[in-house]
C-alpha cells in the first residue's frame, strides 16, 4: 500500500514531486472524456521515467499473435489500443534554459485532480540565479465537445527577469511500451504547417481490420487572442513555437487549442474541413468559458451519481474518485464503445473488453445513468454476434462463443488457458441482459435481439459439455473459472452454474420473444428437450461435510490453508512466486464461488452463504482488482461489518493507494463500480429480486452516514442511512413500495419515509 496524494473529498492533490512515483502519479491523475484520454504526462516534456499515453477510444491495432508453438484455434493478432499521437507538448524555456524538472530547480510543487470537473492542475516555482518563474497549468478534455482537449499555462515572474519561449507540438512520433519488438504502428501521411495540423494511419495489416486514420490541430492563443508562431514539420510532427519577456509582476497566459478526429467518424479526406470546424467552435469561446459548458455536463451527472459519507474522507474520496475515472472512460454516448479494464490510463490489457462489464459495469451503471447507457453495452455485444460465431467455429463447436478480449468480436488474445478456457464468461454476458431486464422492468431487449444472444450462447453450452456415462451427469472439463490461479481444472462450479443458467433462461424467456426472433433463432422441440436435460443433470461439485460448492474437482486435494500463512514480503504472490507455483497452491485470486453466490444471491440460504464465505475469503489474496467488492458485498449480507469496511476500502481505494502494487501501468478502471457496488448492495443492502426493491441498511462504524440516489425504473430515489434511521425518498417518478427490512413502505412521488434501521 503506498499513499501519495493527500485526504480530500473532492480533489486528488499533493505538494510533493518524487520522481521515483512519477508514473503511479502519472495514473492516478489520468484524464479522459468517453471519446480519448491522456496520462498525468507533463507538457513541458520530461527527462525521467515515465509512461506516454494519449488514447483514442476506439482506435486500436491487430498486432501479429508471437508464440513459440502454434496451435489449432489461436486467434491471429492480439488486438492493442495504440499509443495516439502525444498532442501535449508545450516546451518551455526560459532564458534559454529548458524547464524539465528532472534537471531544473523548483519548489512549491502543487498537482491536483478537481473531481467536481476533471481539471488537472499543476503548478511548481521554477528557480535560476535571482530568476523565479511560477508556472500554473491547467487541462482538461471537454465534454461539451468530445473531440477537444484545452491546456492553458500561465506564466508568472516572482523576481528577476524571463525570456520565455514556448513550443507547441503535435508528435506522431510515438511507440506502445508493450509492442513486439519495439514496432511503430502509425504511418505519417501529412504536415500542413499553416493549418496546423499532422495526419496519420496506423500501419496496413493483413486481418480485415479497418486502418484508422487520425487528424490533429492545433491553436495558440497568448492572454486569449489568437497567436501565430514559428512553424516547422517533419514526418509526423509539428512544431509552433513563440515568445515574450516578462518582468517582475507581470504574467502571460498561453493557451492551447487541440481537436482530435478519426476515421471512426470523419472520412480520412474530409478530417482537415470536419477539425477546422470544430478548432473554430473551441476558439469561438474563451478557456473559462468552454470550462462552463464543460462543468455543466459534470454538474449533472454528479446530480444523479455522487455518494455522500460524512466521518471518513478517505472513504468519500476513494468512491468520487472512482466514479469519476468511471464516467471519464465510458458514458454510454458511443455504443460502438465498450470499457476497456485499464481505460484510457495505460496499455495494459490492450484497452479491449472483457467479461468485466458485464459482471461490475452493468450493475452500477443500471442504477446511476440513464437505462440507454447500460442498453448500448448490451447491444455492443449483440452487434458482435458474428464474431462471436466465428469464435466458436475456431474450435470446432456449435452456437455463439463470446471473446474472453476483444475489440471486433473477434478473440484476440493469446493465452490459451484464459482465452479457451475461462469461458464463464458466455454465461456473464448473458445474465447482463437478465439484470437489465430486471432491474428495468423492460422487456423489450430480451424479447427482440437479446435473443439472438440468449440461443447463441445456449447453443454453445450445449455443445461443449459433455454426458458422463460414470457420473450420469452433464460435466465442462478443461476450464478456467474467475480464479485464474489455476488453470484447466474439471467442473468449475461457476461456470457449471453459469452454463446450466443459460440455458435455463433461454427457455424460460423463448417463449415471450417475438415472433421475428422466435423466427431468427429457430430454435427446435430437439434443442428444447436437450437443453432440459443438461439443465436437469447437471454436475455440480460439492462437498457435504463441509457443507459446500467445491469450486472444482480435486480442489480439496490441495494444501488448503489461508492466506495468512503466506510468509511475510511474499505478496502479492503473483510477483514473488513461479506461476508453477502459484498454480499448486490453494490460494485464490478472486471470486469465484462466491462470483455465482453473488450473482444468484437469492437461490441461497444465509447458512450456505456463510459456510461458503468463511471457507473461501481466508483463501483468497484479492489479487484482482475484481475480488474485494463482490467479498464486502456478502460479508455485509452476513452481518461481517469490520470485513465489509475493510474490504470496501481495499476496492475503494484499491489505485489511491496502490495496494496491488500495480497501478503504475495504468488504473483498474472496469472494477471501480466496486466502492459503489459495495456501499449500495452491501451496506445498504439493496436487492431488486422478483420486481421487488428492498433494503437492509447499516452505517459502518468509522462512519456517521451515507447517501445516494437510485434510477429505478424510470424513478428517481434518494436514500440517507444515518446511526438508528434510514430515510428514503421518491424524487420523481411514479409511487413505489420499497421494502426496509422486513417493512414495506409505500411512497409517492416526492414524499419522504423515515425509519429505525
Amino acid at each position: 500500500m503506498k499513499r501519495i496524494f493527500e485526504i480530500d473529498p473532492w480533489h486528488v492533490t499533493t505538494h510533493e514531486f518524487n520522481p521515483a512515483n512519477k508514473r503511479l502519479q502519472e495514473s492516478i491523475t489520468a484524464i479522459g472524456n468517453d471519446y480519448m484520454g491522456v496520462r498525468g504526462n507533463f507538457e513541458e516534456g520530461y527527462s525521467g521515467d515515465y509512461l506516454q499515453g494519449t488514447y483514442l477510444a476506439g482506435v486500436w491495432f491487430p498486432d501479429k499473435t508471437r508464440v513459440g508453438w502454434w496451435k489449432n484455434g489461436y486467434p491471429e493478432y492480439f488486438g492493442k489500443s495504440l499509443n495516439a499521437p502525444n498532442f501535449l507538448g508545450l516546451k518551455l524555456k526560459v532564458n534559454g534554459v529548458a524547464i524539465d524538472l528532472a534537471k531544473v530547480e523548483f519548489s512549491d510543487f502543487y498537482l491536483s485532480l478537481d473531481m467536481h470537473q476533471g481539471l488537472l492542475t499543476r503548478s511548481f516555482i521554477y528557480q535560476a540565479d535571482d530568476t523565479q518563474v511560477k508556472f500554473t497549468f491547467n487541462r482538461f478534455l471537454s465534454n461539451s465537445i468530445k473531440e477537444a482537449a484545452l491546456i492553458q499555462v500561465k506564466a508568472e515572474v516572482l523576481a528577476g527577469k524571463a525570456k520565455i519561449e514556448f513550443t507547441s507540438t503535435l508528435d506522431g512520433n510515438v511507440v506502445n511500451e508493450d509492442s513486439n519488438y519495439d514496432e511503430h504502428f502509425w504511418d505519417a501521411l501529412a504536415e500542413d504547417a499553416d493549418a496546423r495540423t499532422i495526419q496519420l494511419r496506423t500501419k496496413p495489416n493483413p486481418y480485415k481490420v479497418p486502418q484508422f486514420t487520425v487528424l490533429l490541430q492545433s491553436g495558440l492563443r497568448l492572454d486569449g487572442q489568437k497567436y501565430q508562431g514559428k512553424v516547422e514539420t517533419k514526418s509526423g510532427f509539428l512544431a509552433e513555437t513563440g515568445e515574450f519577456e516578462l518582468s517582475q509582476g507581470e504574467s502571460k497566459t498561453i493557451e492551447k487549442d487541440i481537436v482530435v478526429v478519426t476515421s471512426r467518424d470523419v472520412p480520412a479526406d474530409e478530417q482537415a474541413a470536419a477539425s477546422q470546424k470544430l478548432l473554430d467552435q473551441v476558439q469561438a469561446k474563451s478557456f473559462a468559458e468552454n470550462l462552463a459548458d464543460h462543468t455543466k455536463i459534470w454538474e449533472k451527472r454528479w446530480e444523479s451519481s455522487d455518494v455522500t459519507i460524512e466521518g471518513d474522507d478517505a472513504a468519500q474520496q476513494g468512491i468520487r474518485f472512482n466514479i469519476l475515472q468511471l464516467f471519464m472512460t465510458y458514458y454510454g454516448e458511443d455504443k460502438r464503445l465498450n470499457v476497456g479494464p485499464k481505460g484510457f490510463t495505460g496499455e495494459k490489457y490492450g484497452g479491449a473488453t472483457y467479461w468485466d462489464t458485464e459482471a461490475y459495469i452493468v450493475p452500477m451503471y443500471l442504477a446511476v445513468a440513464p437505462a440507454s447507457v447500460t442498453r448500448a453495452l448490451l447491444e455492443y455485444r449483440h452487434d458482435q454476434l458474428p464474431g462471436a460465431y466465428h469464435n466458436a467455429k475456431q474450435q470446432g463447436l456449435d452456437g455463439a462463443l463470446f471473446p474472453m478480449v476483444t475489440f471486433n468480436g473477434i478473440e484476440c488474445h493469446n493465452e490459451w488457458e484464459i482465452t479457451f478456457e475461462e469461458i464463464h464468461r458466455n454465461g456473464d454476458i448473458p445474465f447482463a441482459i437478465y439484470q437489465y431486464t430486471h432491474y428495468t422492468g423492460d422487456t423489450s431487449y430480451i424479447e427482440d435481439e437479446g435473443m439472438d444472444v440468449m440461443v447463441g450462447t445456449a447453443r454453445f453450452w450445449a455443445s461443449r459439455v459433455h454426458y458422463s456415462k460414470h457420473a450420469g451427469k452433464y460435466m465442462i472439463h478443461g476450464v478456467t473459472g474467475p480464479n485464474e490461479y489455476e488453470n484447466n481444472v474439471n467442473n468449475n462450479w461457476f461456470t457449471n452454474t453459469m452454463a446450466a443458467w443459460v440455458l435455463s433462461w433461454t427457455l424460460e424467456r423463448l417463449p415471450l420473444a417475438t415472433k421475428e426472433a422466435q423466427a431468427r433463432v429457430n430454435v427446435s422441440d430437439e434443442e428444447k428437450a436437450k437443453w432440459q436435460d443438461i439443465i436437469d443433470n447437471m454436475y455440480y461439485p460439492e462437498d457435504q461435510e463441509l457443507g459446500i460448492f467445491l469450486q472444482q474437482d480435486g480442489f480439496l486435494d490441495k494444501d488448503v490453508r489461508p492466506v495468512s500463512e503466506i510468509p511475510e514480503g511474499q505478496r502479492p504472490i503473483n510477483q514473488h512466486w513461479s506461476w508453477d507455483k502459484i498454480l499448486r497452491s490453494p490460494f485464490i485470486k478472486q471470486a469465484d464461488v462466491l462470483q455465482g453466490i453473488y450473482f444468484f444471491n437469492d437461490r441461497f440460504t444465509m447458512e450456505q452463504k456463510e459456510r461458503n464465505f468463511d471457507f473461501y475469503e481466508p483463501l483468497t489474496v484479492h489479487e484482482s482488482s475484481l475480488s474485494p467488492s463482490i467479498h464486502a458485498i456478502l460479508a455485509a449480507e452476513l452481518g461481517k461489518q469490520e470485513k465489509a469496511v475493510e474490504l470496501y476500502e481495499r476496492t475503494a481505494r484499491l489505485d489511491l493507494d496502490n495496494y496491488n502494487n500495480d497501478t503504475v501501468d495504468g488504473l483498474h478502471i472496469t472494477s471501480m463500480t466496486g466502492g459503489w457496488l459495495a456501499i449500495v448492495q452491501g451496506f445498504a443492502g439493496m436487492r431488486y429480486d422478483h420486481d421487488h426493491l428492498s433494503f437492509k441498511p447499516f452505517v459502518p462504524d468509522k462512519w456517521n452516514s451515507y447517501s445516494f440516489k437510485l434510477n429505478y425504473r424510470d424513478r428517481i430515489i434518494a436514500v440517507e442511512v444515518v446511526k438508528g434511521e434510514v430515510k428514503i425518498k421518491l424524487i420523481k417518478g411514479q409511487a413505489l413500495a420499497v421494502q426496509v427490512f422486513d417493512e414495506t413502505i409505500h411512497l409517492e412521488e416526492g414524499e419522504e419515509k423515515c425509519l429505525k434501521a
